[in-house]
C-alpha cells in the first residue's frame, strides 16, 4: 500500500480533522449560503460569489479551494390590475416572494485527494414583521479522484488500487434553517445527512462513511458612533463522534465602504481580515495564522472571496412586502 495515498485517504474521512472532511473557509460569515442552504436568497438580492483559498502555503500538497456561487429570490409576481383578464404567465402565479433558489460549484484539492462538488439549494422564507424565518434543503454530490501522477508504487501493478484513476461520485442532502432580524442572525445546518459510503480501490479495502457535519453561526450588530458598526459572531461546527470546532470573533465597518476583522479558530490559529466595497462589488482577504509548530512550517493560508449582489431597487422591495 501506498504510504501517502493512505495519509490523503485519512484526511477526508471522519477520523481525520472534522475540518478538512468539508472545504474550510474563514470568511464564512460573507456568503452564509456557503453553509446553509436556508440562506438562499433572504435579503431579497441576487448574489454571485466567488472564493478562493489556499491553506498552508509552502507545504506540499497543501488544501487548495476554489468555489463559486449563486443565490437568489424570487420576487413576488406583480398584482392583477382590476378589471383586466389574468395574462400573467402560469409560472408567475407560483410566485409568492417567499422562495429562494442556489447553485454552488467547488474544487478543492487535499493531498493527493482532488473534489469537484456541486450543490442546487432551495428555501422557503416566512416574515415575521422584522424577522423572517428560513428553511432550506438542498442536493449535492461531488466526484472524487486520485491524483495518480503523484504516486509511485512499489511494484507495477497493486490490486488494492485498482480503481484509484477512475473516481467516485458521491451524491448526499444538505438541510439547514435560519432565522434574521434588523440587527442579528442565527442559524443551524448539516451537511452529508445521508452519510453517502466511500469505496476505494477494488475489495482490498473496506467502505468509508462521511460524517454529518453540523453548522451553528450567528452574529448581531452593533451600531456605535462616527459611522462605526461592530458584528460579533461565532461559527461551531461538529459531528456526533469527533471534537467540535469552535470560531470566535468581530468584524468592524466602517460605513458601508471598509470593514475588517479578527477571529479566533479553537483548533489554533487566528484570522485577521479586511476588505472594501466598491459600487455593487465586494472585495475581502482574510489570513489564517497558526498557532501551533505547523506555523514554522509554512506561509500560513490565504483567502481571497469577491462578491457581487444587484437587484436592491425600491421596486424589487415593494414586491417583498419588507417596506
Amino acid at each position: 500500500m501506498v504510504r501517502q495515498l493512505l495519509i490523503a485517504i485519512l484526511i477526508l474521512l471522519p477520523s481525520g480533522a472534522v475540518a478538512q472532511q468539508m472545504p474550510m473557509y474563514s470568511q464564512y460569515m460573507m456568503n452564509r449560503f456557503l453553509l446553509n442552504p436556508a440562506v438562499a436568497g433572504y435579503d431579497g438580492l441576487t448574489t454571485i460569489n466567488l472564493t478562493a483559498r489556499e491553506q498552508w502555503m509552502g507545504l506540499p500538497y497543501s488544501p487548495r479551494t476554489v468555489a463559486l456561487s449563486a443565490d437568489t429570490r424570487l420576487i413576488k409576481a406583480p398584482p392583477r390590475r382590476p378589471g383586466l383578464p389574468d395574462r400573467r404567465p402560469l409560472t408567475n402565479l407560483f410566485r409568492s416572494g417567499n422562495v429562494g433558489i442556489g447553485g454552488y460549484i467547488y474544487n478543492d484539492r487535499s493531498g493527493l485527494i482532488d473534489r469537484t462538488g456541486i450543490q442546487f439549494s432551495y428555501a422557503y422564507h416566512i416574515w415575521m414583521r422584522e424577522h423572517q424565518l428560513s428553511f432550506g434543503i438542498s442536493a449535492t454530490g461531488f466526484q472524487m479522484k486520485i491524483d495518480e501522477r503523484r504516486i509511485e508504487l512499489e511494484q507495477d501493478y497493486d490490486p488494492l488500487m485498482g480503481a484509484y484513476g477512475k473516481g467516485l461520485f458521491v451524491p448526499d442532502v444538505n438541510a439547514g434553517v435560519h432565522l434574521w432580524g434588523p440587527s442579528y442572525y442565527i442559524g443551524l445546518s448539516s451537511t452529508q445527512m445521508l452519510q453517502s459510503v466511500l469505496k476505494f480501490g477494488n475489495d482490498g479495502l473496506r467502505d468509508f462513511r462521511m460524517e454529518r457535519v453540523f453548522y451553528l453561526m450567528g452574529g448581531i450588530t452593533l451600531e456605535l458612533e462616527n459611522e462605526v458598526t461592530v458584528e460579533p459572531l461565532f461559527m461551531a461546527q461538529s459531528t456526533f463522534t469527533t471534537s467540535y470546532k469552535l470560531d470566535v470573533g468581530s468584524k468592524f465597518y466602517y460605513g458601508d465602504q471598509y470593514w475588517g476583522g479578527i477571529s479566533y479558530r479553537s483548533v489554533g490559529a487566528v484570522v485577521f481580515m479586511m476588505g472594501f466595497r466598491f459600487e455593487r462589488l465586494h472585495f475581502g482577504y482574510a489570513y489564517d495564522y497558526s498557532l501551533n509548530s505547523m506555523s514554522h512550517q509554512n506561509f500560513g493560508s490565504h483567502e481571497l472571496m469577491i462578491n457581487f449582489r444587484f437587484g436592491d431597487t425600491q421596486r424589487r422591495y415593494r414586491w417583498l412586502e419588507r417596506y
